[in-house]
């Protein structure tokens, strides 16, 4: 896929762990496809290790899918080279870099935001080139990241977009900030400018507190963006990409039919064993809300021990 024939502004789906795996992408899909999927964050030391298997499910991708890039994570540029060369021939659309996660014992171990410091971006550089070289131009390459460290640091962005990276995402917050205050889209104007000077060719992609297609046509306008990257809005409303949203008028009926075809697809998707059956619970709040009864509902969801077991506590519901 040529990013440059995506629409103005264009939506993505944004990378979630136990949350975006190859499931909940189609569940959206089903609901109001956007024009970009992002995979789980893939670590690619994990994926060329012992533990090779533990990761792999993490790129589970239906044949159908045509707009799923893999976002990847990590510290060793040779791990990245491999993993890129693999990603290709799996048929990932794009590769994207996180040099944007604040988790803290991520940041601690070098990898992800910890990329934006000043000592590490050597090493960022070498990830960058590593992946570009791995794919050879077949497919595009991104960097998903932050405003900057503990304050807004549009040094990083520069070094950035001096690799000349397909489509560069900014998540409108720092790491310092992590998710406690409101993002700032206007703090992005200064990338883009740095972008028409720097890498014209490179797509930038708003990201934080985008919670309809609406609000965000609204912000890439005004902003410039080229892109919106839509995260934690996708648990307000399951069509969230969609023009006109139907989900406000949805009956309690609907709502629990669509958990119980998420479930189902989980049941059949996933052997026991290879995914934590908790990460399904966390949809219930997706789901089941905004009727009466749902809070009550949602606790004995919590309490079910399996994709079965939920299965027949939805039998109940209906």
């Amino acid at each position: 896929m040529d990013y440059k024939s995506l629409p103005k502004p264009f939506y993505i789906l944004a990378p979630m762990d136990d949350v975006t795996d190859v499931v909940f992408r189609r569940i959206v899909t089903e609901c109001a496809e956007p024009d970009l999927f992002f995979t789980e964050f893939v670590n690619v030391d994990g994926l060329q290790s012992a533990g090779r298997d533990r990761v792999l499910n993490k790129l589970r991708k239906l044949a159908s899918e045509r707009s799923t890039v893999a976002q990847v994570w990590g510290k060793n540029p040779e791990n990245y080279y491999k993993t890129a060369k693999e990603l290709v021939q799996m048929g990932f659309v794009g590769i994207d870099i996180n040099m944007g996660c604040p988790e803290k014992s991520i940041v601690g171990n070098g990898c992800c935001s910890a990329f934006i410091l000043p000592e590490n971006r050597s090493l960022a550089s070498q990830v960058i080139e590593a992946v570009q070289s791995a794919v050879e131009g077949k497919i595009p390459v991104s960097v998903k990241t932050r405003l900057g460290f503990n304050e807004v640091d549009y040094s990083w962005h520069e070094h950035l977009l001096k690799h000349n990276l397909n489509m560069l995402t900014v998540h409108a917050r720092t790491r310092k900030e992590m998710s406690k205050v409101p993002a700032d889209w206007s703090k992005l104007e200064p990338i883009v400018k740095l972008r028409n000077q720097l890498s014209p060719s490179t797509l930038i992609v708003g990201n934080g507190d985008v919670t309809s297609r609406k609000q965000g046509f609204e912000l890439a306008s005004k902003h410039n963006i080229d892109g919106v990257m839509i995260g934690r809005g996708i648990f307000t409303d399951p069509f969230v990409f969609a023009k006109d949203s139907p989900w406000q008028d949805y009956s309690k009926e609907q709502k629990i039919e669509l958990l119980k075809r998420h479930v189902e697809l989980f049941d059949k998707t996933w052997m026991p064993g290879e995914r934590n059956f908790d990460m399904l619970k966390k949809f219930a709040k997706v789901y089941i809300n905004g009727f009466d009864g749902a809070s009550d509902m949602r606790v004995h969801i919590m309490e079910c021990k399996s994709a079965q077991e939920l299965l027949e506590h939805i039998k109940t519901l209906q």
